[in-house]
């Protein structure tokens, strides 16, 4: 077999993961996270460029956007919420995730999603007919960190 192939120890599980939200100083285990997906989307400016029939394309700035789902058995994000209503002071938080699957030779990775904002948060919810409660929060972030990368596969280069 050629060493030009990934092997399949090498994909990571989806659920060998940390999570940990850090809020005023406080470093809480989010455990109870489904799944996080942050996107860093650069803002491009179309270019003009004399002797060429098409546009070039020139990065002009990014933003940071993100997407998680929980179960529905914390009340943090809604005291925020609530503290927002109450004095009009918007918190700031990180969210640090750490994907790891011993089986892989990639070893892991770690990313720090700095000054997390959140767009809308769930105050209240049931559902009769489910057999657990979640939530979903969108959030935007300023900038972030990888303190730690994954190892290059065996013949990517």
């Amino acid at each position: 077999m050629s060493d030009n192939v990934m092997q399949a120890r090498d994909a990571i599980s989806g659920s060998l993961a940390q999570c940990f939200v850090t809020i005023e100083g406080n470093r809480y285990n989010f455990m109870q996270a489904i799944n996080l997906e942050a996107t860093f989307e650069k803002n491009k400016t179309e270019v003009p460029i004399l002797g060429r029939t098409g546009k070039g394309n020139k990065a002009t700035g990014w933003k940071g956007t993100g997407s998680a789902t929980f179960h529905f058995n914390t009340s943090i994000f809604r005291k925020l919420a609530l503290r927002y209503q109450q004095t009009g002071e918007d918190v700031y938080f990180d969210i640090q995730i750490t994907n790891e699957d011993p089986t892989s030779s990639v070893g892991l990775q770690t990313v720090i999603l700095r000054d997390c904002n959140l767009d809308s948060t769930i105050l209240a919810k049931f559902d009769a007919d489910a057999d657990y409660l979640d939530e979903d929060m969108d959030f935007t972030f300023e900038g972030f960190e990888m303190p730690q990368a994954f190892n290059e596969l065996s013949g990517m280069k």
